[in-house]
């Protein structure tokens, strides 16, 4: 399926809200992706992406509406040289492809546009759509820490997956 990666505009509120509002989605990601995905929630992420023009959020695009989101968020401090990535899709177009292009797009733009060495991906350990396309995409599991993430009354592992610069790659 044909999609592109855009900058989100104000005008995709009502696109974003019909398509987040998913516990499916939700349940794998942040508390600030919040179910049910409301008004409030949209208006936060909307001014966040407004303040911040720079930073690499992008809306996937499909015949005209935003139906997910990815991005990369640089970390700081000692951990200057990685970025984690975050990244989601309606429901309605999982099985599809979107996704391994998008993210692939992505760190192609990560690569080129910031001084990182690294992007981590972090999976919820029963989420394997997320753990297929980033093995897909290249990432390698780092890590499994134990029963460290606790969303909507039930514990899961944290599943650290990572990808390097392609020429920091070892082989």
């Amino acid at each position: 399926m044909k999609y592109t990666l855009r900058k989100w505009k104000d005008s995709d509120k009502p696109s974003l809200i019909k398509h987040a509002n998913n516990k499916k989605i939700a349940k794998y990601l942040r508390n600030g992706f919040t179910y049910p995905y409301t008004e409030k929630t949209a208006d936060f992420f909307m001014g966040l992406v407004r303040d911040n023009p720079d930073h690499p959020l992008f809306a996937i695009d499909v015949d005209g509406k935003a139906v997910g989101g990815v991005g990369l968020h640089p970390q700081k401090d000692i951990y200057v040289k990685n970025a984690e990535i975050g990244y989601w899709l309606s429901e309605e177009y999982w099985g599809q492809g979107i996704m391994t292009s998008a993210i692939q797009e992505l760190l192609d733009y990560g690569w080129k546009h910031l001084e990182i060495d690294r992007i981590v991906a972090i999976i919820f350990g029963s989420n394997i759509g997320s753990i297929t396309v980033a093995e897909r995409c290249g990432f390698k599991l780092e890590a499994t820490l134990s029963q460290t993430i606790y969303k909507f009354g039930v514990y899961e592992d944290e599943l650290i997956y990572g990808v390097r610069r392609p020429e920091k790659q070892s082989s």
